[in-house]
This record gives structure tokens, C-alpha cells and sequence, in this order.
């Protein structure tokens, strides 16, 4: 079979979304039925996505594979409803470390090991084994980083080789900005970036532009003079409600069709059913609908949104599912910590769920535990994520059971009532990179619990990533002080799921976010806006 690929490259600066434009490109092609996947490469020399700080770099994404990747991998399968693996993941770090283990075996036969050729044929290897492994007609290669970064001029050098031999297409992704006292859209930096692609010896066949508003066609014709195409091949990408409307947008600019053709892929025809599916989605979300869910997402990373990306989509996705309104507000949980009772009521009050994701370290632990407690007394939904489960664990301890000063280890090494633990399995690691309970993991659910009707069944598969967990001596004092453990491990060595009795209130030490689709919403979210919504009708 013959391979094709896709290059999706970005000038002037990150951020523009180079993530969301590669998700859209596969989610068109699978409308069309063209077999696709999407492989992502990062400059940074970290060896994968695991020891980054969420603040900046954003949230860390978990496949099934136990692999830690970027964030645009949650995009990729939200779009194409389908998990990725590992080897679609290449990082600076993977590269490098590969290249220095050949030199060591000796596989250069002496040769003084360059970037040109070693490391641009070994980043060429990878490619096309990706795509025979896979059996795929378009393999879709997102350069992360902007164009002109060391960090990712080799991998851009590899494509200009690449093309050499192979069939590529070459998409850049730019920024028009407007100046407010001028008013006017201004070429001159993508003029110039465009420039700079060409120099390395790239050609794009599409350049898509950001901008505030949608194209002018002096703009247009402009930047299609300078990319040496016509003014058609200069694709609109202003800003849009949300992200799910730019595979439509592309649509209604005839992208599809073009691509399609640079592809020389015909006699294919528009999935009109999956299309109008993914239309409904997402002009959903800014319609009028029936019923309203307001949430609290209470966590330490707030002021960077990008940290909760994949909980954000899972509370849209769910809120679809239930034909709610969603309203999302972010609070940082070191604001609440000091807070009186009544300061806390009247920030939390009007929310119908109070959500706390996952997270490390000890900084606003105490202000996430003040609004489990606020949820626990008030009676409102609360949905926990693998730190929000063991600090609801924590706080039940603290708050129902008297045991003053219960606390996990990771916080207080010395605490009377270790609730929460490091792993057993984990105590004699070093090392901090890959080394988690990481991945896809098997869920035994307890008859007749909030879990159990959530998931319908009595088994649920869910990533994880985790060092810490639930301290088993303290199962049976839970269990009879009204603490309901629905879910174990396929062993029954760890809990992974708890709920309080008297209303919605559930703990999970997995992170469901992570495999909630537009298509097939996370049962636990689900769950969790159904109850929300019944909340906020009494507010």
C-alpha cells in the first residue's frame, strides 16, 4: 500500500491550535472514510509528558497503552473516537535517546553520528513504519512548536526529506493579528514565517490563518501571494464557539474537497449520517436547551485551563448526553483554604456539582477538602477524580469518623491516620518518569451502587495515574461508618471507587475523563450532571 502524508506545521508563536486544526483534518478524512491516524512530535527532550508541571505545559493525557502524551492526543481520540497508542508519540527525548542506545551497540559502524543523516533517517524510519504497521492510506504528523524553533528543525528537515520520496502535504498553520487602533488585518509576520518555511525548502499546499475575524479577501489575496497559491488555498480559522465546529467550518470553505484532491483520493463520499451526528453535537452546545448544569471545578492548576482539558470536554460531552446547559467555573482551591463556613456557602452555594480533579503536591489540599465537606453537608453532587477521591476519603475521616489530622503521606509523612498511602509497589522506585500504576485498568463494581447503575454493568475499564492509594486497614472502619466502597481492583488489593450513602457523592481513583468521547460520554460524568442538573433546579 501506498502511504500519503500530512504535515501540519506552525508559525509565529504556540498556542494557536495546531492540535485542534490536526483533529479536524483526521475527523474530516474519517468522514470520508479514508483510514488515518495521527502521529505528534514534541521538541522537548523529556522522554515523554509524565514529570511535566501541568502550569506549563498542560495536562498530561494517559492512552489505554500505559504511554504519557501530550494533550492533543485527547483532541485525536475525542475527534475520531478512538484510542491512540504510544508509537503515534515521538518527543526530542524518545528520539535522542534511541539514536544514543544504536551508537552504543555500535550500529553506525563507526561513523561520527550526525543529526543529518542519523537522526533525520532514524525520524524518517519511524514514520513510515508507523504507517505500514498501521496499514494506513494518510498518516497526519503534527510538528509541535513553531517554526524557526531549534527544538523542531531537525523533525522539519526530516519532512523536506521525507517528501523527497513520499507523497506530502504540507499545511501551515499562521496568526493574522488586528491591531484595534488600525483596524485592519495585518500579513506582514505570516508574510514573513511563510518566507522562513520556504527557505528550509517546504512548500505548503494550505495556509490557515487565525485571526479575530474572518478573512478579508485582500487578506486572502495577499498571503496567497506570498505562499505561491491561490487565494482559495488560504483556509479561514477565526474564532469559533468551540472547537467541535471547525471540521464544519473547514467544510463550508470547500477544504475537504481540495485536501481530498491533493490527496488524489476519489470515488469517496461524505458520511452524511456521521456528519449530521457531529453537527447536532456541536451546535448543541451553544443552543437553548432544556435543563441547566452549573459546576464548580475546584483544583490547584485553575489559572491554566489547558491543566483540565480532558474534564472540561467530559462535562461537555455529559451535559450533551443529559440536553443540559453547562456552566463551568474554575476555582483555585488555595483561595477557599482559610475561608469561614459562610465564606465557603457563599462561593460554592450556587453550583448543583462540585468536581475535584486530580493533582499533586500539598498546595491547596486544605482548600479542596473544605469544599468535599461543603458538598458532603449541602447535599450537593460531587464528583471526585483520583486526588479528589483520596481527599474525599480524607475528609470523611476527619469530618464523620473523628479521626483528627487524617491525612495521605504524600502530605504528611507522620500523620496518626495514614487514610491514603503510598503503594506498596512503589516504595522501593526512584526513578519519576513512567513509573505510575499508568494506563488502561479493570474496575469490579458492587451491586447496587451509584457506580454500578452508572456503568450498567458489574465491570468498567478506566486509565489511571497513580502513586498513592486507598490504606486497606482502614476498609472495614469505613464501610461501618457509612462509607460506601463500590468499586476494587480486579485483585480487590485497591479501592478504586467510594460514595457517600445519602446523595450523590462519588470517589474514583481512576481519571474517566480521560476516555469520555462526544459519541460515548463518561458514565461518571454523566451521572454526575444528571445529578447536578436536579441541584440546580432547587437553587
Amino acid at each position: 500500500m501506498k502511504h500519503k502524508y500530512i504535515v501540519v506545521t506552525g508559525s509565529l508563536m504556540s498556542g494557536l491550535g495546531k492540535g485542534i486544526i490536526t483533529s479536524s483534518i483526521l475527523k474530516l478524512l474519517k468522514l470520508y472514510g479514508v483510514n488515518s491516524l495521527p502521529l505528534k512530535f514534541d521538541g522537548y527532550l523529556n522522554y515523554d509528558c509524565g514529570t511535566m508541571n501541568p502550569f506549563r505545559h498542560g495536562e498530561v493525557f494517559v492512552l489505554d497503552d500505559k504511554g504519557e502524551v501530550d494533550m492533543d492526543f485527547g483532541n485525536y481520540e475525542r475527534f475520531l473516537n478512538k484510542s491512540m497508542n504510544s508509537k503515534l508519540s515521538i518527543t526530542g527525548g524518545k528520539l535522542f535517546s534511541e539514536i544514543i542506545k544504536k551508537e552504543r551497540k555500535g550500529e553506525y559502524l563507526g561513523r561520527d553520528v550526525q543529526i543529518i543523516p542519523h537522526v533525520t533517517d532514524y525520524i524518517k524510519e519511524r514514520i513510515t513504519t508507523v504507517a505500514e504497521q498501521e496499514k494506513l492510506e494518510v498518516l497526519v504528523i503534527e510538528v509541535g512548536g513553531t517554526v524557526g524553533d531549534i527544538e523542531n528543525s531537525y523533525f522539519i528537515e526530516a519532512m523536506r526529506q521525507l517528501s523527497l520520496k513520499e507523497e506530502v502535504i504540507f499545511i501551515n498553520l499562521t496568526y493574522v493579528p488586528e491591531l484595534e487602533s488600525v483596524g485592519e488585518q495585518k500579513t506582514k509576520p505570516s508574510q514573513m514565517a511563510l518566507r522562513s518555511l520556504m527557505q528550509l525548502g517546504i512548500q505548503p499546499k494550505f495556509v490557515i490563518c487565525r485571526s479575530q475575524r474572518p478573512l478579508e479577501k485582500s487578506t486572502r489575496e495577499k498571503l496567497a501571494l506570498f505562499a505561491n497559491l491561490n487565494p482559495e488555498r488560504i483556509i479561514n480559522d477565526s474564532e469559533i464557539k468551540n472547537i467541535y465546529e471547525l471540521p464544519l467550518a473547514l467544510i463550508s470553505q470547500g477544504f475537504d474537497s481540495m485536501l481530498l484532491k491533493e490527496l488524489g483520493i476519489s470515488n469517496r463520499k461524505l458520511d452524511k449520517v456521521q456528519l449530521n451526528e457531529w453537527k447536532r453535537f456541536a451546535k448543541f452546545l451553544d443552543n437553548g436547551v432544556k435543563n441547566h448544569a452549573r459546576i464548580a471545578v475546584v483544583g490547584k492548576y485553575v489559572e491554566l485551563k489547558d491543566s483540565y482539558a480532558s474534564v472540561k470536554e467530559a462535562l461537555t460531552h455529559a451535559a450533551y448526553a443529559n440536553n443540559a446547559k453547562l456552566g463551568i467555573d474554575w476555582i483555585e482551591s488555595e483561595d477557599i483554604e482559610d475561608a469561614s463556613p459562610e465564606q465557603i456557602s457563599k462561593k460554592l452555594g450556587v453550583y448543583g456539582g462540585i468536581l475535584v480533579p486530580g493533582g499533586f503536591g500539598s498546595r491547596g489540599i486544605e482548600g479542596m477538602i473544605n469544599a468535599i465537606q461543603f458538598a458532603r453537608e449541602n447535599h450537593k453532587a460531587y464528583l471526585g477524580l483520583c486526588l479528589g477521591m483520596q481527599l474525599m476519603s480524607i475528609e470523611y475521616a476527619r469530618n464523620v469518623m473523628g479521626m483528627k489530622g487524617a491525612n495521605s503521606s504524600e502530605f504528611n509523612p507522620k500523620t496518626k491516620y495514614e487514610v491514603i498511602g503510598l503503594m506498596e509497589d512503589q516504595k522501593s522506585i526512584k526513578l519519576k518518569g513512567g513509573t505510575m500504576r499508568l494506563g488502561s485498568w479493570p474496575v469490579i463494581l458492587k451491586s447496587g451502587t451509584m457506580a454500578y447503575n452508572a456503568y450498567g454493568a458489574s465491570k468498567a475499564e478506566e486509565r489511571h495515574r497513580h502513586r498513592y492509594e486507598f490504606n486497606n486497614k482502614y476498609k472495614n472502619i469505613f464501610a461501618k461508618n457509612g462509607l460506601v466502597i463500590s468499586g476494587m481492583s480486579k485483585d480487590k488489593d485497591i479501592v478504586e471507587i467510594i460514595e457517600w450513602k445519602d446523595h450523590f457523592g462519588i470517589g474514583t481513583q481512576a481519571h474517566p475523563e480521560l476516555k469520555s468521547r462526544p459519541e460515548a460520554p463518561a458514565p461518571l460524568f454523566k451521572s454526575f450532571i444528571k445529578a447536578a442538573i436536579e441541584n440546580n433546579k432547587t437553587l
